[in-house]
């Protein structure tokens, strides 16, 4: 996953330098540290903020293909805090769902 491919679903814009992603939305910025990532497999983030609060939380995305069917399967892991948790579920369903239309499935 790519900056340039992030910000065609996730994000309006993200850029990165070294391990840091910044994830631009609406004008207000949300940086990441990138903590690893197998190309093709899974890429892990650890947003800045929890880093600095010593929250060990992060974001995983992941693509499995299934061995008989081939089908591929994406696996989303995001951490959020019991009252943020309805918006949280909002957001990622309606990421993923610009994700599906970017990829047209």
């Amino acid at each position: 996953m790519t900056p340039s491919g992030l910000s065609e679903w996730m994000a309006d814009d993200v850029n990165v330098k070294e391990d840091i992603f910044t994830f631009i939305w609406d004008g207000s910025e949300e940086q990441a540290r990138l903590i690893s990532k197998k190309r093709n497999e899974f890429i892990k983030f650890r947003w800045l903020e929890d880093e600095e609060d010593g929250i060990n939380s992060y974001l995983e995305m992941r693509f499995e293909v299934d061995p008989m069917t081939k089908e591929v399967v994406f696996r989303l892991t995001s951490f959020a805090f019991e009252d943020e948790l309805e918006e949280t579920q909002l957001y990622w369903q309606s990421t993923i769902e610009e994700l599906r239309r970017v990829i047209g499935a």
